[in-house]
């Protein structure tokens, strides 16, 4: 790609070899996860055909996540932190191996195949934030989290149409297995990459606790973590339910293809553009106009339910997200910037603001697998969505009344979009 396009797009950049190697290897996570996460959920609902068991493998994942999190936290204070990272990567690696294994026995391993999951993710997250603030600097950040979000959302656009057209063309679960492998093979060539990213030598002691009480100090960060515990209310239960109406309605799995390359496709450019033209002057009118978009769209899928509809939905929340997260997401890592000793316990805060979220996610899966048990499915579901929905409006509500000095809101951190944060990946 040339140097002249990338000076324009981005600003100028040297960038360092640990830098590009991240790069690469947050790439091939994100292609990876593109490529089989959402055939997964498919893939277990084709053998399973119940809510609750997608339910109970997605409230293991959300579980274990947070307490990956802790353990990560805790070994990135111990050891080289790209250890971290070659664990969270090799745990993903497990769990594709694991699908591979068990193969069209998978919805008899929910359990397990849900813990794999939520460890790897916790893992290679926690080792990937931390090891993104030590190998860029405030002059090469708008690069990396820039260039990142494009590979993501490239990932998100090829990934799943590509899967849909081979699981089509395939029959059985054989496409579904090569998906799987490919997927698997991604993940051992980042894990060769990180054998290449320079050491990063452990400090300091993990003192979660201190970080814990920061909030009764600092309302700031106190407003900011049950924000995330309300982002967690529609992550936890959309990101299973969507995909699997999406293949109830067209029973074809190149139409879910469709909606990812479609939906994601107009978050590229959406996220393009709000970052380059979004003001820090409008940051919580932008959350709040894209927590109203997102609570709205849910309303076109209450009643006849069809693919026009659900691919009118997925243009609105790839509307929505980049105005909500973007200002969210810098907003959350102003908060941690300015709190107490957080140069030093970076890794704390990172900790703690996951398991907030993923409070949220647990809260959301217990509350549907609730109402699908006491009430009728077809009924309760789109109630349940209308409630957990919300969870994304009302971080508007937690944050308008954070308050920073003005010279700290001159310029936003380009921190990139994690899969906590439901980055430019999350259809939801």
């Amino acid at each position: 790609m040339p140097k002249q396009w990338f000076d324009k797009v981005f600003g100028h950049v040297d960038a360092t070899k640990d830098l590009k190697l991240l790069l690469s290897i947050g790439g091939l996570y994100a292609l990876s996860v593109a490529l089989s996460n959402t055939f997964v959920n498919i893939f277990l609902w084709k053998q399973s055909g119940q809510f609750l068991d997608l339910a109970l493998y997605n409230l293991m994942s959300v579980i274990f996540q947070p307490l990956a999190f802790l353990l990560a936290g805790k070994l990135t204070k111990r050891i080289d932190r790209v250890y971290v990272l070659r664990m969270g990567v090799i745990m993903m690696s497990l769990f594709y191996i694991t699908v591979l294994i068990v193969g069209s026995n998978a919805a008899s391993y929910l359990l397990v195949l849900g813990a794999l999951l939520g460890i790897g993710t916790g893992c290679y997250w926690l080792a990937f934030n931390v090891l993104t603030f030590e190998v860029t600097e405030p002059e090469t950040r708008d690069f990396f989290n820039g260039f990142l979000g494009l590979l993501t959302s490239f990932a998100g656009m090829t990934g799943p149409f590509l899967a849909g057209i081979i699981i089509t063309k395939m029959t059985g679960f054989q496409g579904y297995f090569l998906i799987f492998g490919f997927s698997l093979f991604l993940f051992l060539v980042a894990v060769c990459l990180t054998w290449l990213l320079g050491k990063r030598h452990a400090k300091g002691k993990f003192q979660l606790i201190h970080v814990l009480k920061e909030r009764k100090r600092n309302k700031n960060w106190r407003r900011i973590l049950w924000a995330h515990v309300t982002q967690g209310l529609r992550e936890g239960t959309f990101v299973f339910v969507i995909v699997v109406w999406v293949y109830v309605v067209t029973n074809n799995e190149l139409a879910l293809g469709t909606f990812g390359l479609v939906t994601s496709g107009i978050q590229f450019i959406c996220y393009y553009l709000t970052a380059r033209l979004l003001k820090p002057l409008y940051r919580k009118k932008a959350i709040l106009v894209g927590g109203l978009l997102l609570y709205g769209a849910i309303f076109l899928l209450l009643i006849n339910l069809s693919f026009a509809k659900l691919i009118t939905y997925g243009v609105f929340i790839s509307i929505a997200y980049p105005l909500l997260l973007i200002p969210y997401v810098s907003l959350t890592y102003d908060v941690i910037g300015k709190a107490n000793r957080s140069g030093e316990l970076r890794v704390e805060y990172i900790v703690v603001r996951e398991c907030f979220l993923n409070i949220g996610r647990i809260s959301s899966i217990l509350f549907f697998i609730a109402a699908i048990t006491l009430f009728n499915e077809e009924k309760v579901i789109p109630i349940v969505l209308l409630v957990v929905g919300s969870g994304h409006l009302w971080i508007y509500f937690f944050v308008r009344t954070i308050r920073l000095r003005k010279e700290d809101q001159e310029v936003i951190p380009s921190v990139h979009l994690t899969e906590g944060d439901g980055g430019p990946d999350k259809t939801v």
